[in-house]
This record gives structure tokens, C-alpha cells and sequence, in this order.
């Protein structure tokens, strides 16, 4: 990383410094909140994790090259140095907003309720076809991933797009003070985290907390067809340039071509011409991704070439619309999270395919009140997309299977299971040889082991 002092680092967290202090004048190599990815001269924060406190690694870090420690505890005498704070989980995020200061990098930040990480993905792929990009690697878009994400940034990189996941209020403001925006990306205002946001009003409020420490001379890019995006003014007066599907907004599809699993070929209009470009990953969601990258590529002047290019290189990653030809099986591999709306977008994916279709879907987390009528209108969806046989699995997804039988009077094949070990017990009955399978549900019920099984 860029070069920041011990002493810079005290006191950009408000921490004290403890130790030799000709060594206070050194530069840390990297920052690490895990022991087991110490580096020589890394600075090592100690979080306190639900099942590990990172103080407890302090010795070891230390021993295994860290240059110092940030802790929350008084560690009287060390033959190393450390800084003591308050807050280690605050001081990660001061540091890192430090950081962030320091740099002369352009910022992309990616929201919304639904499609942040294929967006982000997209986005990479375009602005990496003239510039050295970074972007936010797994799920690191919350408190703490976010700093680390930053940290990783380096003097060859030009653009930094960072993925900003909440679920509160108060949150994307505090992501915003450590990613310093100069463009910001919504994609959609939908239904998630509503347990905690109340309803679609609060998430777009909650949401549109980004633009708070945005650069005032920045862009907003938004969602036309999102009715609670489109006419949103920002209190920071910049004016929203808006994409989607509906010709009125500046960048939009003129026409599109569905080739089932295989991708879409599409007519993009910009402001100021048109081109064509085809779109590897399936799914109508992925040309609305296309033109949040076509408007950020504009925003830092690329050419439609670039951007083409850009379009048709990007690929799926794992468990994100991941197309896998398998033994017996054609997977759609898309587990890695879920909600009422992409839980539809990807049913409508599946029913794509020239086989017969089968759904594996589990429950959706964070929906709030009306969790139950959400998990029924996924099923009701699933059966309106002709789906041949869905396989639901958890507690809510009782509520999903219902409503799959209730649309489809019985025409459709659905089967209930509380677990995946009951479903493994039945799967190879289920299941025929050359279907083509959705795998669906919400992070937390660990669906990976599913797709795992059917490739075997």
C-alpha cells in the first residue's frame, strides 16, 4: 500500500502510540484484521469477532513479522509497538478514510437492493479495458470489508469500484466517509433489509445516504425504470443521469435478443451515438448492469469501443448466475444470495433453457412482516414461468411451495424438504438426467453443498 508512518496512523484513529519510537517514523506494508494473512510489516488490528477476539493473536502477529498492533487493550511492556485505541472496529475505518484521502484514485460506489455485485462486476470489466482497476473481491462491501478493500489499493491502480452493502440506517453514510465517491451507482430500491429500513422509502433514504460524502463535482447514476429512483433529487443538487430500459433515459436498450442461457445481444443508445455488444451472462437484469457500465464508462470518457469490449468480457463469477455444464446436469448456479426480486429474475433465467427446468430454492432472510406473503409470491412466480419441478427448502420456504401448487392446481412437480441432508435423501428421484437446475436461496442456508453435489 501507499506509504503511511505508525505515527500517521495514531493519529488518524486518535490512538497512542506505544513503543520505540524510532520505529514510530515506519511505514506499514499492508493492514490485516487476520492472523493468518500477516505479512512483514503489516499493521495487524485486532477485531473482537462474535466466535474470536483478534487480541488474542497479538503475540503471534507480532512474531510472525507484523510491524504493530491496534488494540483495544493496555498491553503494558512489549518488546514490539502497538497503538492503543478505543475502538478498534472504528479506528479500522479511520485509517482507512485516511487512506482514502491520500490517494488520487477515481471512486465508483455501487448500491442497491438488488444486483450490486454483478453490477460491480460489470463496471470492472468495462473501466478495465482502459484503466488499472480495483474492485471489491467476495462480499467485502460492509464495515469492515470495506476498509480492508480500500487498503488494498495501490499506487498503479487509476479506478477503485467498491461494492457498499447495508442494512441500517446510518451505514452508507459511514461507508461513504471512507470511500470519498466520485461517482455513485443505485441500481434499484427493492425489498431487502426491510426487517430493518421499514419499507422502500427507507431504503431509498438509506441508500441514497452515499451522496453525503460524495465528491461535489461527481456524477449519480440511477435506475430510470426504479420508480423511487426515477425523479429523486439529491440534497447535494447534482442532477441524476438515469439508465434503463424506457427510451426516455439517456442511456438505454434499443433492442434486445434473448439467446436463452447463452447471454442477450443488445442495441445500446448513448447521448451521443449507439452500438452493439452481446452480454455472456443470462438474464434481463444484465442489460440494465450493462448500462450502469456504459454511463460510468462515459462519466470517465471512454469510447463505445472500450466500453464494447468491456461488456462482452465480463464473466460470472460463482454462485452469480454461474453457468455450469455438468455431468448430468446444466447448473445455474446462483446461490450466493437472495431476495423476492432476483429470486423472479433468476426464475425467469431458468426458464430459458430448451430442457426441463428444475428449481432448488431455500429460504429468503430479512424480509420483515411480510416474509411469508414474499416466500408464496416467489412460488406463484415460479409457476407462472413454467417451471417444471421446484424443490424448496427451510422453514419459509413452506410458504413458497405453497403458492407454487396453488398457481399451478397441481400441474407443477413441487416437493417441501426441511433440510438439504432430507432433500440429498430423495434427490436422484427428483431429478432427471439433463435437466437444468436453479440453485437459489439466501446466503445463510449454505447452498454451495448443493451445487457441489449435483456435479458429482
Amino acid at each position: 500500500m501507499k506509504h503511511m508512518s505508525l505515527q500517521e496512523i495514531a493519529s488518524a484513529c486518535g490512538g497512542v502510540y506505544h513503543g520505540d519510537t524510532s520505529l514510530a517514523g515506519r511505514e506499514v506494508s499492508g493492514v490485516v484484521i487476520d492472523s493468518r494473512k500477516v505479512t512483514a510489516d503489516c499493521l495487524f488490528v485486532a477485531i473482537r469477532g462474535a466466535r474470536v477476539d483478534g487480541h488474542t493473536f497479538i503475540p503471534q502477529v507480532m512474531a510472525d513479522g507484523a510491524l504493530c498492533s491496534v488494540s483495544e487493550q493496555d498491553l503494558g511492556e512489549t518488546d514490539f509497538p502497538y497503538i492503543k485505541v478505543d475502538s478498534c472496529e472504528q479506528a479500522l475505518k479511520d485509517i482507512a478514510e485516511h487512506y482514502r484521502r491520500s490517494l488520487d484514485i477515481k471512486v465508483v460506489g455501487i448500491s442497491g437492493s438488488v444486483g450490486k455485485t454483478s453490477t460491480k462486476e460489470m463496471i470492472a470489466s468495462v473501466l478495465s479495458q482502459r484503466y488499472s482497476v480495483l474492485k471489491t473481491e467476495g462480499n467485502f462491501n460492509n464495515e469492515i470489508g470495506l476498509p480492508l478493500t480500500v487498503f488494498n489499493i495501490r499506487e498503479e491502480h487509476e479506478v477503485a469500484v467498491l461494492e457498499m452493502g447495508i442494512s441500517d440506517f446510518g451505514e452508507m453514510s459511514r461507508l461513504a466517509k471512507i470511500a470519498r465517491p466520485d461517482i455513485c451507482v443505485i441500481t434499484n430500491i427493492g425489498v431487502a433489509h426491510m426487517e430493518t429500513l421499514g419499507s422502500r422509502d427507507g431504503i431509498l433514504k438509506a441508500k441514497t445516504e452515499m451522496f453525503d460524502y460524495m465528491d461535489p463535482k461527481g456524477t449519480i447514476i440511477l435506475n430510470g425504470d426504479d420508480d423511487k429512483l426515477r425523479g429523486f433529487v439529491p440534497e447535494n443538487g447534482i442532477a441524476p443521469v438515469y439508465f434503463g430500459l424506457d427510451e426516455s433515459c439517456p442511456y438505454h436498450a434499443a433492442k434486445t435478443v434473448c439467446r436463452g442461457l447463452r447471454g442477450t445481444d443488445a442495441q445500446f443508445v448513448t447521448p451521443r451515438s449507439s452500438f452493439s455488444a452481446h452480454i455472456s451472462i443470462p438474464g434481463s437484469h444484465m442489460v440494465y448492469n450493462a448500462l450502469a457500465g456504459i454511463a460510468v464508462g462515459y462519466a470517465l470518457g471512454m469510447t463505445d469501443e472500450e466500453i464494447a469490449r468491456g461488456i462482452e468480457a465480463n464473466v460470472p463469477i460463482a454462485g452469480r448466475n454461474h453457468l455450469i455444464d455438468g455431468a448430468h446436469y446444466t447448473i445455474i448456479d446462483d446461490c450466493y444470495n437472495a431476495n423476492p426480486a432476483s429470486m423472479k429474475s433468476s426464475l425467469d433465467v431458468l426458464a430459458c433453457a430448451d430442457t426441463r427446468t428444475a428449481a432448488i430454492l431455500g429460504d429468503m432472510f430479512e424480509l420483515g412482516d411480510r416474509e411469508k406473503q414474499m416466500h408464496y409470491e416467489v412460488g406463484v412466480h415460479a409457476a407462472e414461468a413454467g417451471i417444471d419441478v421446484l424443490v424448496c427448502i427451510g422453514a419459509l420456504s413452506t410458504e413458497t411451495a405453497r403458492g407454487a401448487r396453488e398457481a399451478s392446481s397441481g400441474a407443477m412437480d413441487v416437493r417441501h424438504y426441511p433440510s438439504k441432508a432430507k432433500f440429498f435423501e430423495e434427490m436422484s428421484e427428483v431429478l432427471k438426467e439433463g435437466d437444468t437446475i436453479l440453485v437459489k436461496a439466501s446466503h445463510g442456508m449454505e447452498f454451495p453443498e448443493i451445487v457441489e453435489r449435483l456435479q458429482k
